[in-house]
């Protein structure tokens, strides 16, 4: 944040962080969880990764677009971006985060140079580079390299005046500076350079005893990769990886062919501007070499040390074995509310059923998708999809159920973004069994999470509805904390139906019962809310608002949680990333405490509590409270009714600002202070709590192998 923003004319004048330097202090956050000595190294090394998965999408997401932000003048002219309310321009954004990436990067592989591969290697899991290859391994390193690599590579040759050859955003490639065996130094030298072929797997197994050593194919191909230049000898060796401008758009007009127009972005991100560089040392010349002919300056090149792409076919994490040197994996439990003595459809019309993710199983959302698919009484499925898994179970019941001639659609978001390919697969797939596919809208996200089984009982219709703060990703949903809901309140299922219509067709916004839909009232109804409070807030009864979200950035609603805390309300925010809300300054923001929880689990939900002067309101959403989720994406707000899961939903909001253990709390100058236990206070991990909550609650029941276990069961 700029000092400047404190020198305000008057108290009234809002306080902002910059949202992308935000971003940057929350893997900041996610580092310090790898640097700690008392996680197993592999654990360790999971949250490393995570870091290098997050650099790479924010450079090719807002670093791209804060260049093209200076390319547009502002960092000639010096002006500010209007944008920006913490005041920073562009080309002051991107100076810091160079200096900040540039810092967590140091640090990360420091330790995992220093601390973690040593730790491996003592628990027997030792990645061998170059400069420490034995004899031994050296001649299977090279007999492999000929026999399973060399094979499936393709030479590209660098010639001056001319494209360089296309290189994927994140692939792996060795750039080689070469000359012929006769000429003198400094003749007839060339570059060329080699694509890592993603077929190839990255993590080689070396022969050993008592131990199992492994090489990385990057490694191998800068060794031996002389074998695909004869008659040349190699001056320099460098291994690349380039990410590219990501953050564009896909023609909004091209309605009768969305697909073609989808497929066109994707291929454009592949010689879309180069917005980084990662490298190894060694070779100025080749850096040089390859930073001007990408257009790159100085400040755009990261010289690494080490392995990168760590989560990119190198998922230590997950290897099996070595049980020492990984956490105890966590148990996902089952939901004791669902079992197979009673159908589904039976047990919603008992009540609504709210179920905590991971801790508690995924199955009865798969379930919920397989049994309307196979259940003769079920006429119709409406569901509305953001990102699946490669796999996925709930695609198959939906094509299950088209093909049994059930009325299936499926909004398939094909502007999910990275996940795009896979969507327009799916949607292909979902078309060819039948499937009414909706393709997103124009201009806007489907971000809500919701599907509608409509069954015919006793010649009635009758309505069930899911809903979740998460997305229909079986394999997400093993690790990202989420929050689901299945319900058949007939106000519940009315708006839903009505929700399904204005995506699918054409009609005016509708007023909804319980749901609150974005762009057209989430935003202004939060805004009411937060108002409401702030007007029923006294010295002898101060109002409170909880909220747990992902991100903080809209300002009208950071705004508005200024005017409640200078009105004296409470406010406790867990956010877990972004916040450009600045808390705890005098006469604006001291009663908001901001905190968040970087743990095991990815936190996702979005919970939001109002006291509403003691007939307090309870929400979960899809939706974080930033301009692109309140304003350019259709997202979902919906009320928690049925009293025992108010009360249970009010504890697991409760329990965030609980935490000692893992949580870090925000200052007013931007620093993220981590929690521990006081003197004569016991430790409380909230993540854990819900572990063992989830135990309780699931009584005898078990999932076996911690996995989803599918019921089939036929439906009555």
């Amino acid at each position: 944040m700029r000092n400047d923003t404190n020198n305000t004319e008057n108290d009234d004048t809002p306080h902002f962080f910059n949202r992308d330097i935000s971003w940057v202090d929350f893997n900041d956050r996610v580092l310090e969880e790898g640097l700690r000595k008392d996680l197993p190294p592999l654990e360790r090394f999971r949250f490393l990764s995570i870091v290098s998965s997050n650099f790479d999408e924010f450079f090719m997401v807002r670093v791209a677009a804060l260049k093209r932000a200076m390319r547009g003048g502002s960092a000639v002219t010096g002006l500010k971006n209007p944008a920006d309310f913490s005041g920073l321009s562009p080309a002051e954004q991107l100076k810091l985060i160079s200096k900040k990436v540039r810092s967590i990067v140091s640090r990360q592989y420091a330790c995992l140079q220093d601390e973690i591969f040593p730790a491996l290697a003592a628990g027997g899991l030792c990645l061998v580079r170059p400069d420490t290859y034995t004899k031994a391994q050296l001649d299977y390193l090279e007999s492999f390299f000929l026999s399973q690599i060399f094979p499936i590579l393709t030479p590209l040759r660098i010639e001056d005046n001319k494209p360089l050859p296309s290189i994927d955003s994140l692939s792996l490639n060795a750039a080689f500076l070469l000359s012929a065996e006769t000429d003198k130094a400094g003749e007839g030298e060339c570059i060329a350079m080699v694509q890592i072929p993603q077929v190839a797997n990255r993590i080689i197994w070396l022969p050993g005893e008592g131990t199992s050593p492994f090489a990385l194919a990057d490694d191998i191909v800068m060794t031996w990769g002389k074998a695909l230049f004869p008659g040349m000898k190699v001056l320099e060796r460098l291994l690349f990886k380039v990410n590219r401008d990501a953050d564009f758009s896909v023609d909004e007009q091209r309605d009768e062919d969305f697909i073609e127009a989808m497929e066109e972005v994707l291929e454009g991100r592949e010689n879309s501007s180069a917005v980084r560089m990662v490298c190894s040392p060694g070779s100025l010349r080749l850096k040089d070499a390859l930073a001007k002919r990408l257009a790159l300056d100085d400040d755009d090149i990261y010289e690494t040390d080490g392995p990168f792409n760590l989560g990119d076919r190198f998922d230590l994490a997950n290897v099996q074995g070595f049980d020492t040197l990984k956490e105890k994996p966590w148990k996902i439990f089952p939901v004791a509310a669902f079992n197979e003595d009673e159908s589904i459809w039976d047990r919603i019309r008992e009540g609504d059923v709210m179920i905590h993710l991971p801790y508690q199983s995924f199955d009865p959302v798969v379930r919920f998708f397989q049994d309307a698919a196979s259940d003769p009484a079920v006429i119709s499925i409406k569901t509305a999809l953001y990102r699946t898994s490669g796999n996925s179970p709930i695609i198959r019941a939906l094509e299950q159920a088209s093909l049994a001639g059930k009325h299936v659609t499926a909004l398939v978001e094909l502007k999910a973004r990275f996940d795009e390919e896979r969507n327009i697969s799916w949607a292909n797939r979902l078309e060819r069994a039948g499937v009414i596919v909706i393709y997103g809208l124009s201009r806007l996200k489907v971000h809500a999470k919701i599907t509608q089984v409509i069954r015919r009982e006793n010649d009635r219709i009758k309505r069930y509805v899911h809903l979740s703060t998460g997305n229909y990703n079986d394999r997400t949903a093993k690790f990202y904390e989420d929050i689901c809901l299945f319900t058949c309140r007939e106000e519940i299922v009315y708006d839903a139906g009505l929700l399904f219509n204005m995506i699918t067709g054409y009609s005016v916004i509708q007023s909804m019962r319980k749901l609150v839909i974005a762009p057209a009232g989430l935003k202004r109804r939060l805004l009411e809310l937060i108002e409401r409070e702030t007007k029923r807030s006294s010295q002898k009864y101060p109002g409170k608002i909880m909220a747990k979200i992902n991100a903080l950035v809209d300002a009208d609603i950071i705004k508005a949680l200024y005017r409640a805390s200078q009105a004296g309300v409470k406010i406790f925010l867990s956010v877990r990333g972004i916040c450009t809300l600045v808390p705890g300054v005098s006469g604006l923001s001291e009663n908001i405490r901001v905190s968040g929880i970087i743990d095991h689990y990815l936190e996702h939900s979005r919970i939001y509590y109002f006291a509403n002067g003691g007939a307090d309101e309870l929400y979960l959403s899809s939706a974080d409270w930033m301009p692109r989720n309140l304003e350019r994406r259709v997202e979902l707000m919906f009320p928690i009714q049925e009293e025992k899961i108010r009360a249970e939903l009010l504890g697991i909001l409760g329990a965030y600002f609980r935490d000692n253990c893992q949580t870090r709390v925000l200052d007013s100058t931007g620093k993220w202070k981590a929690l521990s236990p006081p003197p004569g206070e016991k430790p409380f991990r909230v993540q854990a709590h819900f572990l063992a909550v989830a135990e309780r609650s699931s009584g005898s029941l078990t999932l076996g192998k911690s996995e989803f276990t599918v019921r089939r069961r036929s439906p009555e």
